[in-house]
């Protein structure tokens, strides 16, 4: 296997270096800069052997007038050498330290960009920890891949290489062993590397990778951590899963040292070879004391840079195993994309329909919807009926475009959503969901969060439509409040009130609303009903419900089943259907109730 190949998991390191050079090549002249400084900055350092083998030439000669002006020039051309390659070195770094913190920039947001876009069936499947985790982890294997690349390898091949020359020119016998010696001891670390220490270090990352999702999963959820009592449990989990990470790790670093080993035993196999070569010429009278001295001095910069390209390599291997979950990203498809020609949506009235639609989820032969046809007229108010699977959320979602048909199109205003931008088309439609999630940032932001350029009397305004008003006067700093980590610090009511307040600011066409008031006391409910009711006001408003209570006053009620509308019409049409389905779900619920105020 090469560097390059594919591996069992993942993407291959052709894919890492692709992804690499496509963000060099953005910036093709501060890399051209860095490499250039390198170049000095070794070149220098690889001439200074020569001179010191003139050096000690000079000194011994007999006329001590000559040796002086000859060993003066040999110590002057080092110094300046010195101060070259400390020059270059600097600029290097300079240069470099801009590149990698702009390359760090960019890929971070590129990845959030990309991952923002992805499925929302994507991110219920992900641990957000673990996402979090790949892209930072990612984003700082730069700094060590470029310092590995640009500022380690390619020096160490330009030493060597310039190194094999010069000894070359003089003695072709000593160029061949140390070219021969150095491209044994690199392809021995490579070997090394990618088959022994690779696979340790990519499994090892994955255990890393999940112990960021066991924590972020365990603090995000601390409440219900809490409420049970399971503190010791979600503690032994996640020992569990630091066991495992620490064998992983184990491996890894017992596999790098073994490793190491090998290098310096190789290492020590070429000094003999070079130190003793020098000897048979020296020997032979091919070469002077001062030639020795230089092939001496050569060889420790070779040394130095050879054992260096053994650590450079594992750093290289490691920093690409890391980048490699980054790369991983890139690569996998977004959930829904815009078309290449589409436009920004054009949506006032909000009329929505469905023609001919047929939709499969991924991996499902039958489709979820078959053929379905249905118009919703600008400013109706639908609610959505059946059983949990029906198919309800998934109508609302195409309508958001969240998934894309199989077949026949969603009209909004005369628009297949599939023609419009997705941003457009979802800044028409605002959503007050079940459980409403909101940002630990102030209460003026999350109310604000639809249009970010509303005025506080604006978002004052939307909040007292919501019924928030009040309860956020009596918060300490007001509108300035930090909610907590997904709003932890509201109840459930005021969550919900914030988030209409939020849909009332965003002033949308069209609503949906994902029954809000099922989990509330009947304080906030009846609050949260009187907002919602005001917010359906001249909108096109699609309710799921979940509780039938709350949809009798609406205009049409569409009740779904496996994927069919199998009844239209208000509530007192629908329950007055013999054997209708909306008829049974209503009498079941009606007969819970009554038992429940019963006990």
């Amino acid at each position: 296997m090469s560097l390059f190949q594919t591996h069992k998991r993942g993407v291959s390191f052709r894919a890492i270096f692709a992804f690499l050079f496509t963000h060099w090549a953005k910036r093709k002249g501060i890399i051209a800069a860095t490499l250039a400084a390198v170049l000095v900055s070794t070149l220098a350092e690889v001439l200074v052997p020569l001179f010191a083998g003139r050096l000690i030439d000079a000194l011994s000669l007999a006329d001590r007038e000559t040796a002086w002006h000859l060993a003066t020039m040999a110590f002057l051309a080092i110094v300046g050498l010195g101060v070259t390659m400390v020059s270059a070195r600097h600029a290097t770094y300079f240069i470099i330290v801009r590149l990698t913190l702009r390359m760090m920039s960019d890929v971070a947001a590129d990845a959030f960009a990309r991952v923002q876009r992805f499925s929302s069936d994507w991110h219920a499947s992900s641990f957000a920890g673990s996402t979090v985790r790949k892209i930072s982890r990612g984003m700082w294997s730069l700094d060590v891949l470029h310092d590995t690349l640009l500022v380690a390898l390619f020096p160490s091949v330009v030493a060597l290489g310039g190194t094999a020359l010069l000894l070359g020119w003089n003695w072709p016998v000593l160029g061949a062993v140390v070219a021969v010696g150095a491209v044994a001891f690199i392809g021995l670390t490579l070997a090394l590397s990618v088959h022994y220490v690779a696979p340790a270090a990519r499994l090892s990352n994955a255990w890393d990778t999940r112990v960021g999702g066991v924590l972020a999963d365990a603090v995000g959820c601390n409440a219900v951590v809490k409420g049970y009592g399971a503190e010791a449990r979600e503690e032994e989990r996640l020992e569990r899963v630091l066991g495992k990470w620490n064998a992983r790790t184990y491996r890894t670093w017992m596999a790098a040292t073994w490793a190491g080993t090998a290098q310096l035993l190789a290492l020590v196999a070429l000094q003999a070879s070079i130190i003793g070569t020098a000897l048979v010429l020296w020997h032979q009278g091919q070469a002077s004391a001062g030639d020795v001295a230089y092939v001496l001095t050569s060889y420790l910069v070779i040394h130095s840079y050879l054992r260096d390209i053994g650590m450079h390599v594992h750093n290289l291997q490691r920093s690409m195993n890391e980048l490699e979950e980054l790369v991983e990203i890139h690569h996998q498809k977004v959930g829904v994309s815009d078309a290449p020609n589409a436009v920004p949506a054009q949506v006032a009235e909000g009329t929505i329909a469905f023609e001919n639609v047929t939709f499969h989820y991924g991996g499902h032969a039958k489709p979820l919807y078959e053929n379905l046809s249905v118009t919703i007229p600008a400013g109706e108010r639908v609610g959505l009926v059946g059983h949990s699977g029906s198919g309800k959320t998934t109508f609302v979602k195409l309508i958001q475009r969240m998934h894309d048909v199989s077949s026949g199109r969603v009209i909004v205003d005369g628009q297949d959503v599939r023609d419009v931008t997705q941003g457009s088309l979802r800044r028409a439609i605002a959503v007050v969901q079940q459980e409403p999630v909101l940002f630990h940032r102030s209460l003026m932001e999350n109310i604000a969060y639809g249009r970010p350029d509303a005025s506080f009397e604006e978002i004052r305004r939307a909040a007292e439509l919501a019924n928030a008003a009040d309860f956020i006067a009596r918060l300490p700093r007001g509108y300035g409040t930090l909610v907590g980590e997904r709003g932890v610090k509201l109840s459930g009511g005021e969550r919900q009130r914030i988030a209409i307040a939020r849909a009332f600011l965003a002033d949308a066409p069209i609503l949906i609303l994902d029954e809000a008031t099922s989990s509330l006391d009947s304080e906030s409910e009846a609050a949260i009903q009187d907002a919602m009711e005001r917010l359906m006001v001249g909108r096109t408003t699609l309710v799921i419900a979940h509780r039938l209570s709350t949809v009798r006053s609406l205009d049409r009620l569409m009740v779904f089943d496996k994927g069919r509308i199998v009844e239209e019409g208000d509530h007192d049409t629908l329950v007055r259907r013999e054997g209708g389905l909306y008829r049974r779900l209503f009498e079941r619920q009606a007969m819970e109730l009554a038992k429940g105020l019963a006990a």
